[in-house]
């Protein structure tokens, strides 16, 4: 045998004992056991606050009542009849119809009306004179000309309003699904009443369903 044959010999046998010495008993010993179950609670209970709220189908109400079988009450300026008849004209023109007597509804309706005086605040522009004077042209010399005088005036008036506010209520869960309020000029009139009532209930629905 040459040398470089026995040398190529004895790293082999090297190599074979460091290999059987790393495959020494290992100690630890692999396992697996299977995921313990949820507990009870938590298998039971659903936290549906971490979620949204799904969008809501306004599309669903079509019939509506009053809320506790209750007319809307009247005031010192209007009486509840003719509020009656503005806010059923009004749902009646969003689409929702008076629920019949042996049907629930699929809204509840409550409203109440009020009257505020206000202060309104008006700027007018006011020309105290109107004056002719003289003076001396840039180019051509001396020239007459002609001016107002403008002194801008706040005026401040007290004015009285109808104030209406609507809330509609899911009948089913007993939850406010809409609300809106909104308010029109009115005069002690009494013809002018009922036309601030009107107008107020109609801008006040003009926002339902919402966008």
């Amino acid at each position: 045998m040459t040398y470089r044959a026995a040398s190529f010999v004895l790293l082999l046998g090297l190599s074979v004992i460091g290999l059987s010495a790393c495959q020494s008993d290992n100690p630890y010993v692999a396992s697996s056991l299977p995921m313990p179950p949820a507990p009870p609670q938590a298998a039971k209970t659903l936290d549906l606050s971490a979620y949204p709220a799904p969008p809501r189908d306004y599309g669903k109400y079509r019939t509506w009542g009053w809320l506790n079988g209750q007319l809307p009450p009247g005031t010192a300026w209007v009486d509840s009849a003719q509020v009656v008849e503005a806010l059923s004209n009004g749902l009646d023109q969003r689409g929702l119809r008076p629920a019949r007597s042996n049907q629930p509804a699929d809204l509840y309706v409550s409203a109440t009306t009020r009257q505020e005086t206000r202060l309104r605040q008006v700027r007018e522009d006011y020309d105290p004179y109107y004056g002719g004077g003289s003076g001396y042209g840039r180019y051509d010399g001396y020239r007459p000309g002609y001016g107002y005088a403008s002194v801008p005036v706040v005026r401040t008036y007290q004015e009285n309003v109808m104030v209406v506010q609507i809330n509609l209520i899911d009948a089913r869960t007993g939850q406010p699904v809409w609300s809106a309020s909104a308010d029109a000029r009115a005069s002690n009139n009494l013809a002018d009443r009922s036309s601030a009532l009107r107008q107020a209930v109609q801008q006040a629905l003009s926002a339902y369903p919402p966008s």
